[in-house]
């Protein structure tokens, strides 16, 4: 328990040190302070709140086919204080969100947990097609940014041939099949087994769920409003700004995929791993550290800011709708 919660922020922490020991933070406040438009960052921060709506719609058509209907509101709420909660601890949000659906619905926890785990699978193959889509339309770009950089090419490269990365996989994937394969009158296992059936559940309804076609346009809007919101924010630097002139969108998409990686980092809030994608993204076409250093702070600490914020509003009226459980016969006579 420990580990979780503390190595994602000496991770967080670590990163940061190192990004602002290679960037002038005096530069770096000053390119912010001249040349930040920030009512682009406003109408960023604007159309990311759709975002919130679009995964909620998702997650709505999940947990229908499971049978549990909870009112839209409180499930965008639910992605509001999933953000939030995970600012502080990373991971803990979607875990968070299970469990209050659960609870609110009077469902069951796994159910829940598992569709949440299909979801957030789907993000995943997302994040992959859309990695895949930016190598073949930036590939020129990305290899002779590596070629010089060849340190950061073989650091990649041991990364992805690491036998220890695959090895984890591979047991963890053995160490599954065996558990549910292997008979035993182990209550432990047979409880273990029960838990991973009705994740199953929650997981698999995905593929027998009606309203398909509903779920593959939500996720396509929260994927489109993720990368637009981006975009615009772009927009809000004349370095970042030009080089979308010249490059066209092929360089928000760079940055957009790099940073989508980075998420996968554990983090609080991605703070530190999103930062370096996008300077490491913005290098390929040359925008210097300091520059791409004050577009990625700006950016992530104006998001930051409203997921605190919009956490705030969420365990606000939670506490509310908790209240007005416990007392149906106040509510009731409030009402007539």
């Amino acid at each position: 328990m420990v580990l979780r919660y503390f190595v994602p922020l000496v991770i967080s922490i670590g990163l940061c040190y190192l990004l602002f020991t290679g960037i002038d933070f005096r530069e770096m406040t000053e390119i912010v302070r001249r040349d930040c438009d920030f009512r682009w960052i406003a109408a960023a921060l604007g159309l990311s709140l759709f975002s919130y709506l679009f995964r909620a719609l998702r997650w709505q058509i999940q947990l229908k086919a499971l049978g549990i209907n909870p009112p839209l509101f409180y499930l965008v709420l639910s992605m509001f204080g999933t953000y939030a909660v995970n600012l502080v601890f990373p991971r803990l949000g979607e875990v968070w969100r299970s469990g209050y659906i659960a609870k609110r619905q009077d469902a069951s926890f796994t159910n829940v947990f598992g569709s949440m785990v299909a979801e957030r699978l789907a993000d995943t193959i997302t994040v992959l097609l859309i990695c895949l889509l930016t190598f073949a339309l930036a590939s020129g770009a990305i290899m002779s940014y590596l070629d010089d950089n060849i340190a950061t090419f073989h650091s990649i490269k041991r990364l992805l041939l690491s036998p220890w990365l695959w090895g984890c996989i591979a047991a963890i994937i053995v160490a599954l099949w065996l558990i549910l394969r292997h008979k035993t009158e182990n209550k432990t296992i047979a409880r273990i087994r029960r838990v991973i059936k009705s994740l199953w559940q929650g997981f698999a309804v995905i593929a027998t769920m009606p309203g398909k076609k509903r779920w593959l346009l939500w996720t396509a809007c929260l994927w489109g409003c993720y990368f637009t919101q981006l975009l615009i924010a772009f927009l809000a630097f004349p370095s970042t700004s030009a080089t979308i002139g010249e490059y066209g969108l092929t360089v928000a998409l760079v940055t957009f995929a790099l940073t989508s990686l980075s998420m996968g980092v554990p983090s609080n809030g991605g703070i530190g791993p999103w930062q370096w994608a996008v300077i490491f993204a913005l290098g390929i076409y040359g925008i210097a550290s300091a520059d791409a250093g004050a577009f990625a702070n700006v950016v992530l600490g104006s998001q930051t800011l409203m997921q605190i914020v919009l956490g705030i509003f969420t365990f606000a009226m939670i506490a509310l709708d908790r209240r007005r459980h416990k007392n149906p016969d106040k509510q009731n006579k409030k009402t007539a």
